[in-house]
């Protein structure tokens, strides 16, 4: 059962959950960028540049979290993310390295490289 904030379980992270939530090309970039950055690398919402409202932002990131890909944390004003490495790579092993050795998908083109 997930918890209070909607994160679920490592027993509880779905591969299909997984590959939906990827399959946005501005949920793909989010995970892209966090698996190239260090362990525990802890990032803003804000912080990718993604070209869409806060509101939609807030969706694609409760995505992410609902899927158990990012855990999030509130930090006042703000909320951080951060990539639940240890517990992808215990689940689908190998998953995040291709993520992080993958050109950017089609439908990122204007962001940030991952």
């Amino acid at each position: 059962m997930p918890d209070t904030e909607g994160h679920p379980s490592v027993g509880e992270i779905d591969f299909q959950s997984v590959l939906k939530a990827l399959s946005d090309p501005l949920r793909y970039h989010v995970i892209a960028t966090l698996a190239r950055e260090p362990d525990g690398t802890e990032r803003t919402c804000t912080s990718f540049g993604l070209p869409v409202t806060k509101s939609t932002r807030t969706h694609h990131f409760r995505v992410l979290r609902e899927a158990g890909l990012v855990r999030q944390v509130d930090r006042g004003n703000s909320r951080g993310a951060r990539l639940r490495r240890e517990d992808i790579d215990r689940r689908f092993p190998g998953l995040l390295a291709l993520i992080a050795d993958n050109e950017q998908p089609p439908g990122t083109a204007g962001l940030p490289a991952a």
